[in-house]
């Protein structure tokens, strides 16, 4: 009999620890999970991932000891609180982690580059496929983008299944023009260069009198860089030159387009210091790829994002480590899932759609899309675009480091790949947020922008004369002295930004020197 009530305490005894042990188990896979992600993503230092997993590992253990037993009522409330609220946390907390790291891994990705090539024909002709224009005479342009052309007629001719008849021009005007006096049936070019007809007197109304018929691509890798091959090295380096491109491509981010936004970004990880460079949109340079023809900056991007770092590089004397690049059109969807922005405008203006007053003002999507977009309502344009397009950005990260962005993180992690093109390797984004987490403090972010003075000239990618802007050199130098301070670890602010008369006096000695033999001296 004894014995009998023995054996039934000692069952009941065991089932008093079943509840604890059940939930013990489930946390210690929670936690084994959340550690084993931590590690994955690179992100924490090694101290500090040591430390957080004794930590998380004791409470999980404090919660088991707890839960030893229903008998002790008061203990095991306890213990399932702690347990439930330790499990909670590091399932949420893991699966930010995961959803972060895979996304940021996927934006860093080798990406090719699309450049939409398409077939135009006057708005009235008859012809509704390839098929249709099969004995069609092409007209193509003879020299310009020829590489893109080329290929994009091989995909038609496959297409046809047999060869096309071709008829040349030597400019992008002189092409609109043989399309709409009938000269040729059709023509075939890169879409990007509509957008350049539509900002073209007189030509502003060639989309409304054709139609586009067809379109292939024709795909290019984009440049990649050294350190994305070996995820493995996590070094960063103490200075990082980063060019930043927006567009508002029509075909959208991986498809190549006018870049309408050149930041070249110079951070010093050491220093804590990043300088922020605009060069405004119709800058007129050489392009890398134009034999010293000079060209409209935001014209580079037609031919890939590599020639417009390359661009940029002629231009600056430097090298870029890395290129980010932003679609505004989907930065739009960003906006409106951080819940809007706040900035400081501080000219008022207005658009076809909204009123920007001086002050605080803040912007829901579009209404930050047309903010950044315009620049027409400024007596110095593109240069006063440029520093409202900083605001956007610097506003948007100001805004996602707040406690706000968690509330609708899944979505903005879905805007950020609709919107964000990059080369910087995942393990150099890791080494970054680790060195925050180890050494703490903010960061100094200086703006400049180079300035210039209208004119008109005919540029490489079109065949009469435009608006450019031609670069004022007192400006350039004073960007490239500013990068170089950054780099060398000096703390600069913003009032170092402001040109001296030591400056011009220096860029006017330089002008009869290298720079007149870089092939920007003109």
């Amino acid at each position: 009999m004894a014995g009998g009530i023995k054996g039934v305490h000692k069952m009941s005894k065991w089932k008093c620890r079943i509840p604890g042990l059940v939930i013990t188990l489930v946390m210690a896979v929670v936690v084994a999970a959340f550690i084993t992600v931590l590690t994955w993503t690179q992100m924490v230092p090694t101290h500090l991932l040591i430390a957080g997993s004794i930590a998380v590992v004791m409470l999980a253990a404090a919660g088991a000891l707890l839960m030893r037993s229903t008998a002790f009522k008061v203990q095991f409330v306890l213990g399932t609180l702690l347990s439930v609220v330790l499990t909670a946390v590091l399932v949420i907390s893991g699966y930010y982690l995961y959803a972060t790291t895979s996304t940021l891994s996927r934006i860093s990705e080798t990406r090719t580059q699309s450049t939409p090539v398409a077939v135009f024909v006057r708005a009235d002709d008859p012809a509704q496929s390839i098929q249709d224009a099969a004995a069609y005479t092409f007209g193509i342009l003879s020299a310009l983008d020829r590489t893109n052309t080329d290929a994009g007629l091989e995909q038609i001719e496959t297409a046809l299944g047999s060869a096309v008849a071709t008829e040349e021009y030597t400019g992008l005007t002189q092409l609109a023009d043989g399309l709409l006096a009938g000269d040729c049936d059709a023509i075939v070019m890169n879409l990007a260069y509509i957008d350049v007809l539509a900002e073209t007197e007189g030509y502003t109304d060639f989309e409304s009198k054709i139609r586009e018929l067809d379109m292939v691509h024709v795909e290019t890798a984009t440049s990649v860089p050294e350190a994305i091959a070996n995820l493995g090295d996590v070094e960063i380096k103490d200075v990082y030159t980063i060019y930043i491109s927006g567009s508002d491509s029509r075909e959208g981010l991986y498809t190549v387009g006018r870049s309408d936004v050149n930041i070249i970004a110079t951070i010093n990880t050491q220093t804590r210091q990043v300088l922020l460079v605009t060069t405004p949109r119709d800058y007129y340079v050489p392009l890398s790829i134009s034999d010293g023809i000079p060209d409209k900056l935001t014209h580079a991007g037609i031919y890939g994002v590599d020639v417009s770092m390359e661009t940029l590089e002629m231009l600056y004397e430097t090298k870029f480590d890395y290129y980010f690049r932003l679609d505004f059109t989907g930065f739009k969807g960003i906006v409106d899932a951080l819940g809007g922005i706040t900035l400081y405008n501080d000219i008022a203006f207005s658009t076809s759609k909204y009123d920007y007053p001086v002050g605080v003002n803040t912007l829901d999507g579009d209404e930050a899309l047309q903010f950044a977009r315009e620049r027409y309502a400024f007596i110095d344009g593109d240069i006063q675009r440029g520093k409202n397009q900083m605001k956007v950005i610097s506003a948007v990260i100001e805004k996602a480091m707040s406690p706000d962005i968690l509330m609708n993180y899944t979505s903005i992690l879905e805007s950020l790949e609709d919107c964000f093109d990059m080369n910087v390797p995942y393990s150099d984004i890791a080494g970054l947020v680790r060195l925050q987490l180890t050494e703490g403090g903010s960061w100094n972010v200086v703006q400049y922008s180079v300035t210039g003075y209208g004119d008109t000239q005919v540029p490489y990618s079109m065949s009469i004369p435009v608006y450019v802007m031609q670069p004022d050199y007192d400006t350039v130098y004073k960007a490239q002295e500013l990068m170089d301070r950054v780099a060398n670890g000096e703390i600069i602010t913003q009032a170092d930004t402001e040109i001296t008369e030591d400056d011009s006096d220096d860029a006017a000695e330089d002008s009869y020197g290298e720079t007149t033999d870089s092939g920007y001296g003109y």
